[in-house]
Formats: structure tokens, sequence, C-alpha cells
């Protein structure tokens, strides 16, 4: 069972169609890993994303299952320690203690570097995180965690991944009426994030 911002490896060249921009093969081709898209994919295969050098480079795609030969999921870089110097990887050393008692995951850019050790990150780099709350988390949590969030040396963009998709912790700690839920077939307007979209 593969979730989203999981980093699978296994994808080749031959895995997307044969018109791909050039990048795309040239990352496939020196064996990078693609992220797990919240979207929906027939049967045997899972949506993923290949990333390029530069940000605009973002491919969607679909990977078979059979290919996978390596997945990375965000918890398991919660501990690594990267030798680079950069804001977003600060920031990750100062929310490690305040999320010590959640389940919590890196995702994006800092997530990509930290699993794959490629080079994704810049000086202006948010660091993008995940928390998993099965269970509802308050408003007022919410804005307590976002306060101490916002403390740290660069922007901080965590989403809450309920058991329906993913709710992003700033727009939940916001008192908005209603919230952005991500999911598999799109995103929804709701009212609550931990309940089923009708």
């Amino acid at each position: 069972m593969v979730n989203a911002h999981d980093l699978l490896w296994g994808m080749t060249p031959a895995h997307v169609p044969a018109d791909a921009p050039a990048w795309v093969l040239e990352a496939l081709g020196a064996g990078h890993p693609v992220v797990v898209r919240r979207a929906i994919a027939e049967p045997g295969y899972v949506a993923v994303g290949v990333r390029g050098r530069l940000r605009e480079q973002r491919f969607a795609a679909r990977m078979p299952l059979a290919a996978v030969q390596r997945r990375v999921i965000p918890e398991a870089l919660r501990g690594v320690i990267s030798p680079r110097d950069l804001p977003a990887l600060r920031a990750l050393d100062q929310l490690r203690p305040v999320l010590a008692q959640e389940t919590w995951g890196v995702t994006g850019s800092a997530g990509f570097e930290l699993a794959s050790g490629i080079e994704a990150l810049h000086a202006e780099s948010d660091l993008d995180l995940m928390l998993r709350t099965p269970e509802p988390l308050a408003r007022g949590e919410a804005e307590d965690l976002l306060a101490m969030l916002d403390r740290a040396e660069c922007a901080v963009d965590l989403q809450l991944q309920t058991p329906f998709g993913a709710v992003a912790l700033r727009e939940w700690a916001s008192g908005s009426r209603r919230v952005l839920l991500k999911t598999a077939s799109g995103a929804h307007l709701v009212l609550d994030p931990w309940q089923a979209v009708a």
C-alpha cells in the first residue's frame, strides 16, 4: 500500500510516453525516485510525479506497482541529517523536538533530498512536512502548533493527513468555516476534514 508523498525507486524511461520531456527521461534514466501523487490510478499502477531540477519541472505519470524496487515514507526521513547548511534544514533541526511526540514526516524538496541525496533545496526553499492525524485536531491545538512552526528559520508548510485526505495546518488553524481537503478524487471544500466527502 503506497500513500501520497511516498518516494518510489524503480521507474524507468520505458514507463513514460515517448513524447515525455527530455528532462523526465534524464531524471528517470539517472535512477531518481518519483513521488506518489494524490490521484486515482488503474489497478496495478500508482499515480506519481517526476521531479526535474527546476521548480516548474514536474511531470505527472503512472508507475506499475510491479516496478517498485524501494519505497521511503516521509516518517523515515525525520532523523536523517544532511551535511548541507540551508534554512529549510536548520528549520527541520529546530522542529524535531517540537514534533517529537507526533507521527510526522518530511515531504517536498527536503524529503526528496534527504531520501535520495540529490540536491533539491536552495536558500529560499520552504520546509514541507506532513503530520498524520487519524483523530481530529482541535483548532486551538492547530493554532498553537502553527505558532511554533512560524518561529522556525524558514516558512513551514505542514499538511494534516486525515483518513480522508490532507488539509493545510495553516488553513485549519485560520478558523475558516470551510477548508480545502485534498483527496485522490480532487480537492473539496469541507466543514470537517475528518469526515468522508459525500
